[in-house]
């Protein structure tokens, strides 16, 4: 036997990963303890612990890019940085506390598609709302409508039973999340332990998905699992397997309507299986469009939730995103001109947004027709369309693109960039998502007290001898 000892991260090797895979789960577990600090009034100092804690799982997260552990010790990672988020508050957002209305006015008998939370909630469950989202009907496709329904009527609109069972239903939609994206790398021909550190473990993922509770989850689930279901019948055409895979996209789209940009590029697959031609890219495209409409009326008859859903499409671009890159020249030109030039401009950048992403989509489906592009490929670059040039942007709409693209990029500079925008994007919100007008000091001070912390975790990090024994 012979003892080693190396620098660390200087020289890193597939030895080291287990100190970043602890110093991850101390991360998520700080964020946990700050987040219900915060909650029980610590102010700064717990909000400092809680930003030091997300701060410490983006660190590990970023230097694990550079080892090179397998798949499943990649999944057993994730389902230790999951488990202090399992037991948190609301993270990074109180969205939760919507979908609690939402389903309350559902379970009033009213279409929350129709009626917003200060129409047809309690007081108690508008007053947890968000100002933006009182007076706003839900968003949400008729699958989800159905599940806020449910949750409300098993819990009797208690508000903590709702969050553990909004959690749980995220948790499900991660599941299948990490079911597909290693079976996404391998139609792409791309690593499958790429695509896990890429997609599955990004701090993004545990962030919103987990933490947050956001709906994006199941969408996400439903429409990768689809997709994967739906591809890997095409090569033998077998029917039965590619219609359970184009079901389950379309149940995704009910959840949220971007998934189905994945029934597009199944449609284009099974043109090209076919044959390819302009005449087969439309018949399939027809038969995704039937299959689709099928979907949705089921699913909106099947739930009870209606199609109210249909006239609430437009209700999330009635929030001017600060993020969205179209609403920016609107943003300058209500600053120079006044807010109704500036309203005037965004709706006109809007729309051009909107052409963009259509020219976009068919410059891409054509590419992927010829096959000079990959189907997971399509998937991603369509996605990131519509993230970056659609009305809204929130931190978790990402995820849109960055799984299916963590299943196919290869290893170089656009995967790099990827994952420095992740890393960006999952610091650029306080853990505990709230109104800091009159308490900016409040936030200075956390993320000073933040910064403090992840760097001197680095600087351990970075003078640790690791002993590997080797035969």
């Amino acid at each position: 036997m012979q003892t080693v000892t190396y620098r660390w991260p200087t020289r890193v090797t597939t030895d080291t990963p287990d100190l970043l895979r602890w110093t991850g789960f101390a991360g998520a577990a700080l964020l946990t303890a700050g987040a219900w600090a915060v909650s029980a009034g610590a102010g700064p100092t717990g909000l400092g612990a809680a930003i030091g804690g997300a701060g410490l799982v983006v660190l590990a997260w970023a230097l694990l890019g550079r080892t090179r552990p397998d798949g499943s010790w990649l999944r057993r990672t994730l389902a230790w940085w999951c488990g202090p988020l399992l037991v948190a508050p609301p993270l990074f957002s109180a969205d939760v506390f919507s979908y609690l209305a939402q389903g309350e006015v559902a379970a009033r008998g009213f279409d929350p598609n129709v009626v917003s939370p200060a129409a047809g909630a309690s007081a108690e469950a508008v007053a947890r709302v968000g100002l933006y989202w009182r007076e706003t009907p839900s968003p949400y496709g008729p699958l989800f409508t159905t599940i806020e329904r449910l949750i409300t009527q098993f819990t009797g609109g208690d508000p903590v039973l709702g969050i553990v069972l909004h959690r749980v239903v995220a948790a499900a939609g991660l599941l299948l999340v990490v079911w597909a994206v290693p079976r996404l790398a391998a139609i792409a021909g791309t690593s499958e332990r790429a695509a896990l550190w890429l997609g599955v473990l990004n701090p993004l993922v545990l962030w919103h998905l987990i933490g947050g509770m956001h709906n994006d989850a199941l969408m996400l689930g439903l429409m990768l699992c689809g997709t994967v279901i739906a591809l890997d019948a095409l090569p033998e055409l077998k029917l039965w397997p590619l219609t359970a895979g184009v079901a389950l996209i379309g149940l995704g789209a009910q959840v949220k309507l971007p998934a189905l940009v994945a029934l597009a590029v199944v449609g284009t697959a099974l043109a090209r299986r076919l044959g390819g031609g302009v005449v087969r890219f439309v018949l399939a495209g027809a038969s995704m469009v039937a299959a689709a409409v099928a979907v949705a009326v089921a699913t909106s008859l099947a739930g009870g939730a209606g199609f109210g859903w249909v006239q609430a499409l437009g209700t999330p671009s009635k929030v001017n995103s600060w993020m969205a890159p179209t609403n920016w020249p609107g943003f300058l030109a209500g600053a120079v001109f006044g807010p109704e030039t500036g309203q005037a401009m965004i709706s006109s950048a809007r729309i051009a947004g909107l052409v963009l992403i259509l020219c976009g989509i068919v410059v891409v489906l054509s590419h992927q027709l010829r096959g000079g592009i990959s189907q997971v490929t399509a998937l991603g670059m369509m996605m990131s369309l519509i993230v970056v040039l659609g009305p809204v942007i929130q931190p978790w709409y990402l995820l849109w693109a960055v799984l299916p693209l963590a299943a196919c990029l290869p290893e170089g500079t656009w995967r790099t960039r990827v994952a420095v925008l992740a890393g960006v994007f999952a610091l650029l919100v306080p853990p505990l998502a709230g109104n800091f007008a009159g308490r900016v000091h409040e936030l200075v001070l956390a993320y000073a007290l933040g910064i403090a912390l992840v760097g001197g975790a680095y600087l351990v990090l970075r003078r640790a001898r690791v002993s590997v024994a080797q035969s």
